[in-house]
């Protein structure tokens, strides 16, 4: 299991406005090119996004479905990559003062991933998770804290 955790100078509401906007999850997803609404109102539970990861010459096309979703605190996806199986990903966001901690849990269900869990598999993802932690950081603070400058 690959448990990951970052500060977000931001409150819960802010980061949760990200998770939220399925549009933005190629901007912080790490290894995915692009992504679009599937099925559903994301994040509702079982909306759906497809989404492209491309390695070189290579490309593979997936979907995330939303399996829980607790506003603006708890948001767990099943990410179907195909015959590369599937993985859970859990995402929680505490407030922390005026900021937010947010800690990604993920590990794998099925798939090569699922039959094949150990700890260099968990090292690689925690190497994913601090890029992918960082770039939602990165993208909630370059929004003003108090959301409503922007009206």
């Amino acid at each position: 299991m690959a448990v990951r955790h970052q500060l977000i100078k931001r409150a819960p509401e802010a980061v949760w406005a990200i998770l939220a906007d399925g549009s933005r999850y190629a901007e912080w997803v790490v290894g995915t090119a692009s992504s679009r609404p599937e099925a559903g109102t994301w994040p509702e539970v079982g909306a759906t996004l497809a989404y492209t990861v491309r390695l070189g010459p290579w490309t593979l096309n997936g979907r995330t479905i939303v399996r829980r979703c607790d506003p603006p605190r708890e948001l767990e996806l099943e990410v179907d990559s195909g015959s590369l199986g599937t993985a859970r990903i859990a995402i929680d966001v505490r407030s922390w003062g005026e900021d937010s901690v947010v800690i990604v849990d993920e590990h794998p269900l099925t798939g090569p991933g699922g039959l094949l869990h150990n700890a260099a598999l968990d090292a690689f993802l925690q190497l994913r998770h601090r890029s992918m932690l960082s770039r939602l950081a990165k993208l909630v603070e370059s929004f003003p804290r108090d959301l409503s400058d922007l009206y």
